[in-house]
């Protein structure tokens, strides 16, 4: 089989008309439509109906990030708009956690629109009224590292964590593709039901779509749920420019997955367990391949602790069996007392690629020559053109507030 190195990206595109890109969710999250995938065989629901279409006693994982307000926008004094977007913390801290917990000031990464309209040494100012309390944000360039600018913001009254200033003084980033500003609703609905933890620059968009209605009904019928946390970054919707993937950097990406989890996760393999979402499928089986790193070198583990973007292809050859994975992973865990696994993966999951812990996955429709839709190829192989052929022809919205699919890997 040809590594995915080689593959061509113009291979995997199709012809998504504008009017197919959703640029706003339906009024109730669970009235999006529902493509079902299994055997080669393509049938609809609805998501609201989503628990009959999945086993008893299966294992859902989801993806509990939460977006951040992460564009600031600082107005110069002659009248020039800079925009600053937050990308990720400076490697100083341990976690995108701790970063947000910062108090009086933080160092970023982001990306900066309007740079050239800022002076090296000049510090940008905005300030904003809450409750008749004045805030007072500043920034100030600290540099350059790989692409992005490193900003040092430090804040007045300095009692705010940097998580409550972005909620104040940002707004929620939507993907450039929607080609609008995001207003009032999408502060909610831009945002899973269940997000608990900030750090996310872009939505986990297959979990939009579920409801507490929808939860119940899934713990009506024995359908287990648990959580993993993968920070989504920007570079979820950098497009593939080169003409093999071999040229193109997968984006890293913060996960953050407890002990209790992957002991579950341990506890199901032999069932059905299903990813809702491509970041939770991308976390699980980045613990599959720390494992399988951990087994190889034990000593040098702790300095290996990522995923790279091949490395799953080039580790393949150890053909070593999830179960024994994931308990090396736990003996680690419990050897060093971690109860959480905090690290980056960035694995990339493309033809060639066999995911070993899920069965299914949940996802939306994708944009043409994506990394995305390269995940969707490597679960249904060449019927990803049917699926998205069917798509188009039946009146499915399409990206992030679009309608999603259930897809069973072949």
């Amino acid at each position: 089989m040809m590594h995915p190195k080689n593959i061509s990206i113009k291979d995997y595109t199709y012809t998504l008309p504008e009017e197919k890109i959703a640029k706003y969710p339906l009024e109730e999250r669970d009235d999006s439509k529902l493509l079902l995938y299994k055997n080669g065989v393509i049938k609809e629901d609805i998501y609201k109906n989503i628990a009959e279409h999945i086993p008893e006693n299966a294992l859902l994982i989801f993806n509990n990030s939460k977006v951040i307000e992460a564009r600031l926008l600082f107005q110069k004094t002659t009248g020039a708009v800079v925009e600053i977007f937050c990308l990720e913390p400076h490697e100083q801290y341990a976690d995108i956690t701790s970063a947000m917990l910062q108090k009086e000031k933080v160092l970023w990464k982001c990306l900066v629109g309007g740079a050239s309209k800022w002076k090296r040494g000049q510090v940008l100012l905005k300030k904003i009224s809450v409750a008749g309390k004045e805030i007072i944000l500043h920034a100030s360039y600290n540099g350059q590292s790989s692409g992005s600018f490193i900003i040092e913001f430090s804040w007045q009254p300095p009692d705010l964590s940097f998580a409550e200033l972005l909620h104040l003084a940002g707004a929620i980033p939507l993907p450039p593709y929607l080609k609008r500003n995001a207003d009032k609703s999408d502060t909610e609905r831009y945002q899973t039901i269940y997000a608990k933890y900030n750090g996310s620059v872009a939505a986990p968009t297959a979990g939009l779509h579920f409801t507490d209605s929808i939860f119940k009904k899934l713990k009506a019928k024995n359908v287990e749920t648990d959580f993993v946390t993968l920070h989504v970054g920007a570079g979820t919707f950098k497009p593939v420019k080169s003409d093999t993937m071999e040229q193109h950097e997968m984006h890293a990406e913060f996960i953050d997955v407890s002990k209790e989890t992957i002991e579950k996760i341990l506890a199901n393999l032999s069932g059905t367990i299903i990813s809702a979402g491509t970041t939770s499928l991308r976390t699980l089986e980045s613990l599959y391949w720390l494992g399988v790193k951990f087994r190889i070198d034990p000593k040098n583990f702790q300095e290996q602790l990522t995923v790279d973007q091949w490395e799953a292809y080039d580790l393949a050859k150890e053909n070593i069996p999830v179960k024994d994975s994931l308990q090396s992973l736990l003996q680690w865990m419990k050897e060093n007392r971690l109860t959480r696994l905090l690290t980056k993966t960035q694995i990339i999951i493309a033809p060639g690629y066999k995911p070993k812990i899920a069965k299914a996955v949940l996802t939306n429709f994708h944009q043409p020559q994506s990394t995305l839709l390269l995940l969707v190829a490597a679960l249904v192989g060449n019927d990803w053109r049917r699926i998205y052929d069917h798509a188009l022809q039946n009146d499915f919205r399409f990206l992030s507030y679009g309608d999603g699919s259930l897809l069973w890997i072949k």
